[in-house]
């Protein structure tokens, strides 16, 4: 019998042992993933212990499971670093789109074919970067290209069979647009005037307007700002050109796959509207979007249709009744389940009949075109800003600085102090 109890012990001494090298081995396989033995992650960094129960395993940042187990690789998470760079190329793409739509702002061009190039030069873009079908990545329009023109505010994406603007010699041209690399998003809008090249009188104010608190927002992004001081800021420019920031705009932090998420930026507060106090921090993403008006800065809604919607997540299902909308919803469940769209996306006819019921029982958000009074101008500029760990803010998405003069100018002196700080990266103007 005292054999017998032995021989137990003894195998319980043997599995202890066995369960202490198994833990061993995944700790040191985990510190190899992360970098820990000399940042390298080749077969050879690997402790002999590991090598010797992973023998044809190819580190690369994952994680091994277990003695004996067959390469099993968990893989690591995106680094800070490399959602950095896909946003970078989130942003190159868009500014790409944007220069070919305002190359094509021509007397006599319509607007939705504008809106078409704008959607086109995306999705052809991004399609060489991954293949969607074998590596499950989605990308492609974070943002349906919308032409506004003069006093249209925005979201003009008409349907192909609705369009009825031409662009004509003087037009002031809002073009907005946005792009995401599996899920990390990059948004840029500007304002071009058609076959004009100096611009001044009260469309010079209202691009000065803009451009300028644009320029102030991007100097205030900094870890511990808040969104009210920007959204003062932005006042204070526009009252410098005698102009109005446009209501109801708003400025969105942005995560993956998320183009408005929880904290914002009013571009004009009022007793009526009017956003919870956030702090800004290392590592946000924002869409900063100024939009001036060179009237009351009140749009309306005309009787233009919206064709630009985005999924309401917090509504998960409803039982739709018709055909039409279950066909709709389903498909733009699969193909655009957090990102806006527009209605040509799909079949025109199909789509604007299955919408209908979608909205009714919220469960689309619609972007509604929305318009100045009819002798005014407009102007937007936005663009993504990063705020890096250093607490400098990177811009990685613009368009050309506004070649316009106007009679006016920032006279505050802490305003002005902030514009003459530069933006520039030091160690790249040094090379």
């Amino acid at each position: 019998m005292t054999d017998v109890f032995e021989l137990r012990w003894a195998a319980v001494d043997s599995l202890r042992l066995l369960f202490r090298r198994r833990r061993t081995i995944i700790r040191q396989s985990v510190q190899v993933a992360r970098g820990k033995f000399d940042g390298q992650r080749s077969a050879g960094s690997l402790p002999a212990a590991a090598s010797e129960h992973h023998e044809g395993a190819k580190p690369d940042g994952g994680v091994w499971h277990g003695r004996g187990c067959r390469s099993t690789v968990r893989p690591a998470r995106p680094t800070r670093r490399l959602k950095g760079e896909i946003c970078v190329t989130s942003g190159d793409i868009a500014n790409r789109a944007l220069a070919a739509v305002a190359a094509a702002c021509v007397p006599g061009a319509k607007a939705v074919d504008l809106c078409n190039i704008g959607d086109a030069y995306i999705n052809e873009a991004v399609s060489k970067i991954y293949n969607q079908k074998k590596e499950g990545k989605k990308l492609g329009v974070a943002f349906p290209t919308c032409v506004s023109v003069n006093n249209c505010v925005g979201h003009y994406s008409p349907l192909t069979s609705e369009d009825k603007v031409v662009l004509e010699d003087g037009d002031m041209v809002k073009i907005d647009l946005g792009v995401h690399v599996d899920g990390y998003v990059a948004v840029v809008a500007h304002t071009v005037l058609v076959g004009e090249q100096d611009v001044s009188g009260r469309k010079g104010d209202v691009l000065m307007a803009a451009w300028t608190a644009g320029e102030v927002a991007q100097r205030m992004l900094k870890d511990g700002a808040t969104n009210n001081d920007i959204s003062q800021a932005i006042a204070k420019v526009a009252e410098s050109y005698q102009c109005s920031p446009v209501e109801g705009v708003l400025s969105h932090q942005m995560k993956k796959h998320v183009i408005d998420a929880n904290k914002k930026i009013i571009n004009k507060i009022t007793p009526e509207q009017q956003v919870p106090k956030a702090t800004i921090t290392k590592n946000d993403v924002f869409a900063i979007d100024v939009v001036m008006s060179t009237g009351e800065g009140k749009p309306k809604q005309l009787e233009d249709r919206t064709t630009v919607f985005k999924r309401n997540v917090e509504v998960r299902t409803y039982s739709l009744k018709m055909k039409a909308s279950r066909a709709f919803f389903s498909e733009v469940n699969q193909r655009f389940p957090t990102m806006p769209f527009t209605l040509r996306a799909g079949n025109e006819r199909e789509w604007r009949m299955g919408v209908t019921e979608c909205v009714k029982h919220d469960l689309f958000i619609e972007y509604p075109v929305l318009y100045e009074k009819k002798e005014e101008f407009v102007a937007q500029y936005k663009f993504t800003a990063l705020l890096l760990p250093s607490n400098k803010t990177a811009r990685i998405t613009s368009g050309p600085a506004p070649t316009a003069t106007s009679e006016h100018s920032v006279q505050d002196a802490e305003l002005v102090e902030l514009l003459a700080q530069s933006t520039e990266d030091k160690k790249k103007a040094k090379k």
